[in-house]
């Protein structure tokens, strides 16, 4: 009884605010609802547009689909290069672990204010950086053929939380396992390929599946930067959900949308399960 106390707060809270909603959404898709009258059912008509008629979906899914393809990989890798260089014992090392994660913990809204500043070709910093070095200048955000990488690039800012996953995996590699390597004569290559790498797998499988399922729902810095521009080559998926649910009032047509975004995400994350078992090291295996 008490252990049905105690987690009925949580459990509630999920049926509630969650699975209820998640349910009600799964009926809506099904109907024509404007919001201000009347659901409508219409069976599969709102997944059949979406396949059949929808170019802004199928130009949004690609949209996100090359911001994913781009940011992933590039943040997994500069995560785990930083929490590799901040696993060393150097001076001031609480210090230094500070300054990477603070942008983390920066408001999204702020830090997409601070960009547009950063972005600005005119007067930005990344420009006024490149100049001097003989770069031309660049649009970042304001052209159609620059806007997707520059939102990559500015997915670095908030890498805090996953380098700290990819530290405190670092931190459980057994010692003796590199002292193994230098007695074979190995170098630091190998013990990065042979010890390292194979250890934080673990650490890497859950840090890819977050940050497939946060690529592919990002919203606020194309909303608050570009508005899906220019030439909607920034529209990605959730700002062309948004559109239709809290624009256009199209909420039946908009959570058929979220529930296309819901198997693809579900779908990859299952892929990259079950592809796991022939990369993922578990120590007790």
């Amino acid at each position: 009884m008490w252990g049905i106390l105690f987690v009925a707060p949580a459990v509630l809270g999920f049926v509630l605010w969650q699975l209820g909603p998640i349910i009600g959404s799964l009926f809506i898709a099904f109907t024509d609802w404007r919001l201000a009258g009347t659901p409508q059912w219409i069976g599969t008509g709102n997944f059949e547009k979406i396949f059949a008629e929808d170019r802004l979906f199928r130009k949004s899914l690609g949209v996100t689909v090359y911001y994913s393809l781009g940011s992933v990989p590039l943040r997994m890798l500069v995560a785990f290069a930083l929490a590799v260089l901040l696993n060393q014992k150097i001076r001031a090392l609480p210090v230094f672990r500070t300054i990477f994660y603070l942008p983390s913990i920066v408001p999204v809204i702020a830090s997409s204010m601070l960009w547009l500043w950063l972005f600005n070709p005119d007067f930005g910093l990344l420009n006024s950086i490149l100049r001097p070095l003989g770069f031309p200048k660049l649009q970042w955000i304001y052209a159609s053929d620059s806007v997707i990488p520059a939102l990559i690039l500015m997915s670095l800012w908030d890498i805090g939380p996953m380098m700290i996953i990819f530290l405190a995996a670092l931190q459980g590699v057994p010692r003796q396992l590199y002292e193994a390597v230098e007695i074979d004569g190995g170098n630091a290559w190998h013990r990065m390929r042979h010890i390292t790498v194979p250890i934080v797998t673990p650490a890497i499988l859950f840090n890819l599946i977050l940050s497939i399922i946060v690529a592919m729902q990002t919203f606020t810095q194309a909303y608050i930067m570009t508005d899906g521009g220019p030439n909607n080559n920034s529209l990605l998926y959730v700002l062309y959900l948004y559109r239709k649910a809290f624009e256009q009032s199209q909420m039946g047509y908009a959570s058929a949308l979220a529930w296309v975004l819901f198997i693809i995400i579900a779908g990859l994350s299952l892929f990259v399960f079950r592809s796991s078992s022939r990369w993922v090291y578990y120590g007790g295996r």
